[in-house]
């Protein structure tokens, strides 16, 4: 474990600054921590009507009770310095996401596995505000909305930039979302031009990820970490350089995961997922991003679960590591 370094992710009027504090395993990072709690302005603020996959909800102005319930709503809402009262995890987690510091998570009430919640768990910490999409709890809106006022996106994981929009409106947090899309591009900006001039920027990036009772999968353009790649202009094997969030391969096809960089990640337990025997297996091996020392494992709560600006920071920053720029 490196302790990351501390510097600003944030800078403009109306938006807090960001500290580092955390630890990861790999290298320097730099992760926003805009504020441990909301607390009430003096002066009311008028509940306002968002427009959601739903239709319109009509949401309190000032939210102060707030359950996520995927992901993607979890990064949002620390990233905009509201700490949850309740969160689903997916349920091959075993915690909170550990690229923020525990003392941004430690007061979360887990509520159930993401997907799956536990309806009883989330009335009794009576929240004013419920964030999740439609693919994860679609078939029980009509319950949550009966529980707080509910802002389901369509889905997780692409259209992530839309979805962090539509949660800051929820959330009335538009000014500081707006900083930190400006602070995002500026650290894309620069993480592109790192990798131009050292002449990195055509080196293929592979993304594979082996899921527990899922297989192994290779992530195309249209997935949360195909996005933050194709943001920084890096090239993609042809496997992958697709408009399609993910496929999944059959061992026998493991050729298509090469690269000139490898980045791959379990969910779930190694030996279930299939990692353990892939790894070492002779198709693995033969890979040329193995046999060059150029594939790495990376955090699965990072790169393919923390949908979010402050998850996407980080990635950028572990891509130019990885990269060597």
């Amino acid at each position: 474990m490196h302790r990351i370094t501390r510097r600003s992710l944030l800078t403009g009027a109306g938006a807090a600054a960001l500290a580092a504090c955390t630890t990861r395993r790999p290298a320097p990072l730099t992760v926003d921590s805009v504020g441990a709690g909301v607390t009430a302005s003096p002066t009311p603020v008028p509940p306002v009507t968002v427009n959601t996959a739903t239709g319109p909800v009509l949401v309190p102005g000032e939210p102060l009770r707030v359950v996520v319930l995927d992901t993607d709503a979890l990064d949002s809402a620390l990233t905009l310095g509201i700490t949850p009262v309740g969160a689903a995890l997916p349920a091959g987690d075993s915690g909170f996401p550990d690229y923020w510091p525990a003392s941004r998570t430690a007061g979360i009430r887990p509520v159930g596995p993401a997907g799956a919640p536990d309806l009883a768990a989330v009335r009794a910490l009576r929240p004013d505000l419920i964030l999740s999409n439609q693919a994860r709890d679609g078939d029980r809106y009509e319950q949550l909305r009966e529980l707080a006022p509910t802002v389901l996106t369509q889905t997780s994981g692409a259209p992530w930039k839309a979805d962090f929009q539509l949660h800051a409106r929820a959330l009335n947090r538009e000014e500081a979302a707006a900083a930190f899309v400006g602070s995002y591009q500026r650290h894309v900006n620069q993480v592109t031009q790192a990798l131009s001039a050292a002449k990195l920027s055509g080196r293929k990036v592979s993304l594979v990820r082996f899921v527990e009772g899922g297989g192994i999968r290779l992530y195309g353009r249209q997935s949360f970490p195909g996005t933050v790649l194709a943001d920084a202009q890096v090239a993609r094997p042809d496997a992958q350089n697709v408009d399609h969030s993910d496929v999944e391969i059959p061992p026998d096809q493991l050729a298509k995961a090469d690269g000139d960089l490898l980045l791959y990640a379990t969910y779930g337990d190694p030996a279930r997922a299939g990692t353990t025997a892939v790894l070492a297996g002779p198709a693995w091996q033969t890979l040329s991003a193995v046999k060059a020392h150029r594939a790495f494992p990376v955090d699965d709560q990072l790169w393919f679960q923390g949908i979010g600006y402050t998850g996407a920071n980080f990635m950028l920053d572990e891509l130019q590591r990885f990269l060597g720029a």
